[in-house]
């Protein structure tokens, strides 16, 4: 990803509110059925991987979650979701950053990514990705991606598709699969989008 992939984030969300992009949900019920499998401390450390002004941190928060870092490429995401959040917004540590230049300076116990590793579309960007996941994760990691019945793009960019053997595969150095399923997401355009959710556990062998 370079300058111009980021310019696009923030003109997305300089321009468009959450009911006008198609990744939006009210509930995050799939993540957070993830999350709660894992039997997670309320001090676990979680990071949520191209969260912008998801609403998954504000359930987290509801839920007593204390160590939650929210990364995005976009700082203007950012910054709608700390507004939306007030006095709260201080309790969470916000992180601008390109993933594949992310440099982590903490371990995490889960790593949830919904909607960001389908864009890295090449090898190289996919690589980086899972070696800054190796080094950072010493838990748990859910990925939620297009699956391989899902669109060609989204918002206005290629994406890559996977199955569960082709994400199980790409992930298999580092970490062992725990479930898989699909979800027909429901954007706010009465339009679908299928999603191939997968649970993670790390391994250090």
């Amino acid at each position: 990803m370079d300058q111009a992939t980021q310019d696009h984030w923030d003109s997305i969300y300089k321009t468009k509110d959450s009911n006008q992009v198609s990744w939006t949900q009210e509930f995050p019920k799939i993540s957070l059925d993830f999350i709660h499998s894992f039997g997670l401390a309320k001090t676990a450390k979680i990071i949520d991987i191209g969260g912008g002004d998801s609403k998954l941190v504000d359930h987290l928060l509801d839920e007593g979650f204390e160590n939650i870092t929210v990364l995005d490429i976009s700082a203007l995401a950012l910054a709608r979701a700390k507004k939306r959040l007030g006095y709260n917004a201080h309790k969470i540590n916000w992180v601008v950053s390109d993933i594949t230049k992310f440099r982590p300076g903490t371990m995490f116990d889960l790593w949830h990514d919904r909607a960001t590793f389908h864009f890295l579309t090449t090898r190289e960007q996919v690589e980086k990705y899972m070696d800054i996941a190796r080094n950072a994760v010493i838990g748990y990691l859910t990925i939620g991606t297009f699956s391989d019945t899902g669109p060609e793009k989204c918002s206005g960019l290629p994406i890559k598709k996977y199955s569960e053997e082709n994400l199980t595969a790409v992930l298999k150095n580092g970490f062992d699969k725990l479930r898989c399923i699909t979800e027909d997401h429901q954007t706010p355009f009465n339009t679908k989008q299928n999603f191939l959710f997968c649970s993670f556990k790390r391994h250090l062998n």
